[in-house]
Order: structure tokens, then sequence, then C-alpha cells
């Protein structure tokens, strides 16, 4: 690589910028002040091996975040930049009110609601008072050394060269960051799934003036429908970035030691893209894995001794407080009796082409008002009645210093213990196997502390239906007596601590593919836990009992190694197609005359429809011949046949692996979906039996790459989904699923065996030579073999290295 040398002046501003936000020393209460450089220059080693991947050697903390600030922006420039100017406050600005953002930092539906939550966060100075606190409540030295680092690798690599991405070559919106902004961007990502979800609701919230005052009678949210929505909501987002993995224990490896497969599912697009490195501090840290874009420590991963992997969780991270307001006041509340004032944060933000924009924000003790939870949630704020969100994450700037805990873990003990100390994942549970044969579930999550108990004494009537159905909590704000608690190993108060989490440790296999912890081992299941961290003895997602069926299978097998977690991975089996195609081909074969009526009433030829489902393999792999097929029959017929309609066998919890089974062909919906599906592919110029490869695929460069997997609803492991649109012929571009997929395990020696694959390549840049070599990879199933020893990266034939100053 060359690297530009711009005027030492540029560099030095950059540098600067990147040194000067966060405070000097935790717990000064000094949260402005300036934070002088470490001693001594900043500098890395970047070793390229291939596929891209870099190597990045350093001899402290912050020339390591230097070294991977400077490779993160080399390869995602763009991407990171976008997400810098979101956390800066200023889309509206730069691209226009109304336009979407990429959702990758919050659920914002316009530039300028993005622009009021994250200017209302800088103004209020909220990461600044979490950087202020001492650790563990805080970040550590080490952490913020990372984050300080960061910032000056991506200042200097922006100094030293020409942005070549079409995506931001020239725009003003590229600029310098500050450590601050790095901060912030740990903190956006805790509260995705709490004020990040609601941004559109909390920064639009206003109160009832006028005429509005005076419809005190306003209906109530329908609890019956809330509780629906609320399930459906929750459920969409694990759908939307599941996971699964699965760790093997010694009993049922060849070797005795533990194997790890993890399998997470992202966005392939966005902010919320996997970077993969390996990080590495003589004497101090060397792991490898992949991070989100713009957070300094690797985030899923493994090192010489365990390997973890992440999945999204089925805990609530929020909980809703209801107000009663004062009449004569509605942005008082009372409590025990005693009015409190909300606090009004008033928030402007600059627009293209336009006036600035001025909202206010109204904020109470339990966190701010919002009048919705979802679409299909409304929380309406009334003269008498206001809801307000608790978000715990907003407190928690402890996700890094976690999974650097993980980085330096020996043992799956040492991960539970860095959970233990620093109590900061937001939203996902750990899977975890090591070396010596151990392995870990558990479901250490941030959750506010609302206990079974807690919710039957304080419920509302709207969180007496959605506690049950869904864990979301609403609370009766006006009682003291409905506070949260602390549990007293909890390091944030109103949280759960370690020991009330599900966990599960040296079971023969745990696995999780975004359910609840109960079936981690259908032969040691786990119960126990309050509800809101997931339901017990309740139907799965197809997924999840595929993939229990597949580990558990694997684990009763015995002798595993990592060639039988590649296998799995690529397996593509479809869990539904062995439970329902066979029928579905006999039950076509069966219709009079071979035709089937649509949903409009149009008569359709079927009996080709019936030959290809009967011949299909029922795989998803990109050849398979009837895959495409199914999968628009199986979004018909389950999105409009209720679960215990579905099937002839109603799902048993004592028996969940094989329940509920046999198809239930004579619903009338049946023939229908059928019918619509041959027709919506025949419109779409699709032929029944086409390739899925040819209509489930990437762009590159001009060229289609095909892609293997399949959707959320057929429960395939390798889980890929893409947009329909039939006017454009079928399927666009693949938007999610299968990303930094690892298949690790130990032999003994000081290496571990991984075998790695970043689905959607490392870089975003179509101008780069690592921008769908990977994919392609992922096309033909085919894997990295990862290069973690020293004598291994540097016998690298791809081998590059690139050495960097501050």
């Amino acid at each position: 690589m060359r690297i530009r040398h711009r005027a030492v002046a540029v560099v030095a501003a950059v540098l600067f910028a990147a040194a000067g936000s966060l405070p000097a020393t935790a717990g000064t209460g000094a949260a402005h002040q300036r934070e002088r450089p470490s001693a001594g220059r900043l500098s890395a080693e970047i070793r390229y091996t291939e596929y891209g991947i870099p190597h990045i050697l350093a001899k402290d903390y912050a020339s390591l975040g230097f070294g991977e600030g400077y490779a993160q922006a080399a390869d995602q420039v763009c991407t990171l930049a976008d997400g810098f100017v979101t956390l800066r406050g200023e889309r509206a600005r730069h691209f226009g009110a109304d336009a979407k953002p990429d959702g990758s930092l919050s659920s914002a539906s316009t530039n300028l609601t993005s622009d009021l939550y994250f200017r209302g966060v800088r103004e209020a100075h909220t990461v600044e008072k979490l950087l202020a606190e001492r650790a563990p409540l805080g970040p550590s030295t080490q952490v913020r050394d990372l984050m300080r680092g960061w910032a000056a690798g991506y200042n200097t690599w922006l100094a030293r060269h020409e942005i070549t991405d079409p995506a931001c070559r020239g725009p003003r919106w590229v600029k310098p960051v500050t450590s601050l902004d790095v901060a912030v961007r740990g903190y956006a990502v805790a509260v995705l799934a709490g004020e990040g979800r609601a941004v559109d609701a909390l920064t639009t919230a206003t109160p009832p003036t006028g005429g509005t005052a005076d419809r005190s009678s306003e209906a109530a949210p329908d609890p019956r429908a809330a509780a629906r929505a609320a399930r459906e909501l929750f459920a969409q987002d694990r759908a939307d970035m599941g996971s699964n993995a699965v760790a093997f224990s010694g009993a049922t490896t060849a070797n005795g030691r533990g194997l790890l497969l993890g399998n997470p599912h992202y966005p392939w697009q966005g902010g919320r893209r996997f970077w993969q490195a390996q990080l590495t501090v003589p004497g101090e840290l060397d792991v490898a894995g992949g991070s989100l874009l713009g957070l300094p420590i690797t985030s899923i991963g493994f090192n010489s001794r365990v390997a973890w992997s992440h999945t999204v969780a089925t805990g609530v991270p929020e909980n809703v407080y209801r107000l009663d307001l004062d009449p004569s006041d509605p942005t008082v509340y009372l409590v025990d009796g005693r009015r409190e004032r909300m606090t009004k944060r008033t928030v402007t933000v600059a627009v293209k082409d336009g006036p600035p924009v001025t909202r206010t924000q109204w904020w109470t003790r339990y966190g701010p008002v919002l009048t919705s939870l979802g679409p299909q949630i409304p929380l309406p704020w009334t003269a008498t009645t206001a809801y307000a969100l608790n978000d715990p994450n907003a407190a928690n700037l402890r996700f890094a210093d976690t999974s650097l805990g993980f980085a330096k873990a020996r043992s799956t003990a040492d991960v539970r213990r860095s959970l233990e100390r620093h109590q900061g994942l937001p939203w996902v549970n750990t899977v975890a196997a090591d070396s010596s044969g151990h392995s870990l579930f558990t479901q250490s999550q941030l959750l506010p502390r609302v206990t079974d108990g807690l919710a039957a004494r304080c419920s509302t009537p709207l969180g007496a239906a959605t506690y049950p159905a869904a864990g979301l909590a609403v609370l009766d704000g006006s009682r003291r007596a409905c506070a949260l608690g602390r549990d007293e190993d909890a390091v944030q108060a109103g949280t759960f601590g370690p020991s009330r989490m599900p966990t599960l440790e040296d079971a023969p296999y745990v696995e999780n593919s975004n359910d609840s912890a109960w079936l981690t081992n259908a032969d040691r299941p786990l119960t126990g836990y309050e509800r809101i961290f997931g339901t017990v003895a309740m139907p799965s997602s197809p997924r999840t009992r595929g993939a229990v069926q597949d580990v558990s299978a694997l684990a009763a097998r015995g002798g595993l190694t990592v060639r039988d977690l590649q296998r799995q991975q690529f397996a593509d089996r479809v869990p539904v197609a062995d439970l329902a195609a066979a029928d579905t081909a006999r039950a076509c074969a069966a219709l009079p005359g071979g035709t089937a009526t649509a949903s409009d009433g149009t008569a359709v030829k079927v009996g080709e429809a019936c030959r290809v489902l009967a011949a299909w393999d029922r795989t998803v792999g990109t050849g398979s011949r009837g895959a495409l097929l199914f999968d628009r029959f199986w979004r018909k017929l389950s999105g409009s046949v209720p679960q215990d309609q579905l099937w002839k066998v109603p799902f048993s919890a004592a028996d969940p692996l094989r329940t509920p089974r046999t198809l239930n062909t004579a619903v009338p919906a049946f023939a229908t979906a059928l019918a619509d599906a041959v027709r919506e592919l025949g419109r779409a110029g699709i032929g029944l039996d086409e390739p899925l490869g040819a209509h489930q695929f990437v762009v590159r460069n001009g060229k289609r790459v095909p892609v293997p997997g399949g959707t959320e609803a057929l429960g395939v492991w390798n889980k890929v989904d893409s947009r329909w649109d039939a006017p454009a012929g079928g399927y666009t571009e693949v938007v999610t699923g299968s990303s930094h997929v690892q298949a690790v395990g130990w032999d003994g020696g000081r290496c571990p065996v991984a075998r790695t694959l970043l689905t959607y390549s490392q870089s975003s840049n179509p101008n780069s030579a690592h921008y769908a070599d990977q994919t392609r990879l992922f096309s033909r199933g085919e894997w990295v073999t990862f290069r973690f020893c020293e004598r291994d990266i540097r016998s690298s034939p791809a081998l590059r290295v690139v050495r960097v100053r501050g």
C-alpha cells in the first residue's frame, strides 16, 4: 500500500481531534476536559494475509486502536463516515430531513428524527457522563486508549489518502472524528433495542394542549392488540438480526477439546456490518474475529484457548412506565401523590435547503416520554396519562470492556468472569467453548429488574397483557413501590445480577438460534427464570427446532471435529421441508384436474409444480431446483393460516423437537397458496424448477454472485434474506443473513484450528480487491483457513506489511 503524506499540520490536527474528547481521568466529574496523549507516538504494524485480513501488531492499547482505526478506514471509510454523520446529528443537514437512514444505529424513519435524538444525546452530555464513571461502571483505561487510538488511526488514514469509493468520494461530510464519536457509536449499539427502537416516538412526543387536552377520556391502548403487536415486534427483531451458535464440550469431540460454530445473521450493507481482523499486543492480548464497524475491540472471535459468539436474545431490554399526570399540567406527573415536573430538552438541528428545526423532548425519572413502541403499540399522551421508557442500556458503556475480557480469556470460566464484572451485553446471549473441553451458554444481558412478582403487583391493565405475552412490562409509575430495586451482585441499579441469568455449563452441546434459553440443550432444559428473559415450554421457531435437531444428533454421534462444523454451516437443510414437502407434493398431485384456485378466483395449472416439489432435494443450495417455489408457497401458506390450524399434530412441551407436525393440507388456504406461488413465479418470468442461485444473489461489479441459504420462515441454519420484487424479476439482492462465520477448535498446539468466512467480504468499496472475494467463497461453500500464529502469518503468500505512525 502506498501512503501519500500530506502536510504534517493536517496529520497533527486530526490527531489532536482524536485525543481531545475523553475525560482526563475517570470519576473526576470533569466530563469535558481534554485528555493528553500517552507518551510516545502511536504506531502499528498491519500484516495483510489472504482476502485482505489484517493482523495488527502494536506495543500498547492506544497503538492497537490506532492500527485498527487506520485499517477499518481503509476498507470501510464511506460506511464509517456515514455513521459518524448520524452520531453527530447532521444527517438532515447533509442529506435532507425526510430521507431515511440505513437503520444501523437506530430505528429512526427519517434523518430529522435521527438527528433530533443524537443531537439530544450530545447536548445532554450523556456519553461524557458515562465516560467519567470509574470502572467497572465506566470504561477501563485500556478501552479508553483503544477508543482514542482508533479515532487517531481513522483520522490519519483520512489525512493521507484520497478516497476512491464512489459512495463518499468528495463530500464535505467525511470528516475527522474524536474519541467521543467512537464512544457514542458504542452507546448507540447498546441502546439499539431500547431508546434506539423508539427514536421517532420520543423525538415527536408532544404534550396535549388546547383542544387535545380536553380528550382525557381518549381510549387507552387495547391490551390484547398491544400484546399481539409486542410479540410480533420482538420476534421480528430476532428474525431481522438473529444468529445461530453452538458449542460442543470435549465429551462429544474427537480429541476431548471444545468446538464452536458461530453464525450471526446481520445486515449485508450499512453500518452494522462486521469487519475481520487479528489484534495483538505482545504479552497482553492476541485475539481474532469480527468487530462491528466503528468499535475498537473484537465483538465475536477466538484466541489460542477460547472461542465465543453471540446470538440475539429473547430478553426484553426495556420496560415502560405509565405516568399519572397532574390534571392542570400534562408535563407534571405524580409519584406517591407528589408532583414531579418533566425535564424539557430543546434540540435544534440544521436542515439542508431549509431553516433549522427545533423540537422539544420530555424526560422523567424513568426515561423519555414516548407515544408508541413500534408502529402497532400506541401509547397516547393525554391530559391524564403519559408513558415513559426505561432503558437500562442508556447507562451502559461496558460492552467494549466485556468483549475485551472475552478476548483475554483463557477458559469459559474467564468468559463468565468478564460478564460478571462488567455486565455490559445489551441484547445478546453468549455461547463459548475452550481448549480444555468446556462449553458455556449464558443469557447474561443487561435487563431491567422486572421480576414476575413485581409485574404481578405493579402492571397496568396494558402490562397485564403485554408482560405474559411478550415480556414487555408496563408498570405503574405513580408508586415508588414499583421501582425496580437492585440485586446485590448487579453493577448497575435497576438491573438483574449475574446469579439470575439463565446459564448452562459443560453440557455436551449448548445451542441458541434466537429462541429462549429453554431449549439450549434438549436433554437439560433451562427453567426458573423471570418472564422478561423469555418463555419456557413454548413452541420454538423452525430454525431453533432444526438447529437443535442437527446439533443434538452430532453430539450423540460424537468424534466431532472442525470439519463437522463446516459441514453443518453449508448443509442447507430445510427443516420445514422435511416436515411438509412430501405432504405438499402429494396433496398437490391430488388436486382435481391439476388445477388450484388463486386468491383472486382464477384457476391455475399446478401439475408441473407438483412434480418439481416431489423431485426437490429439500435443500437451499445454489443449485437446488424447487427451493424457490417451496419458499414462495410456504411464505403464503404460513402467513395466512394460524399455527394451531397448520398442523394436525399440535405442539407438545414434552416432545418439542417433533411437534407440531403433519401438514394440514385440507385447509382451503393450501391450494390457494400453491396457485398464488405458481402464478407469482410465472409473472416474474421464473421457471418453477430454476436453480435457487439464479434468483438469490448479490451483484458485485456488475456480475451476479449466487448465494446459498434460506429464509427464517424455512428454518434454515444458513439464513439469508432478500426482498421480493416481482416486477423486477423476483428477488433483489440479499440484504441480510450469515455474516462473520467461524468454526473453531484446538488440537493441542499453540494455534487454534480456525476456519472463518466474512460472507459479504471485507470492503464495501467496489474498487477494492476485497469487495467480493469472500462472497465468492461463500457462494461455493468454501472457507478461509485463518492464520493465527506468527509463523503462519509470515508464511502467507499474500503477505503485505504496512507500518503506520501518527
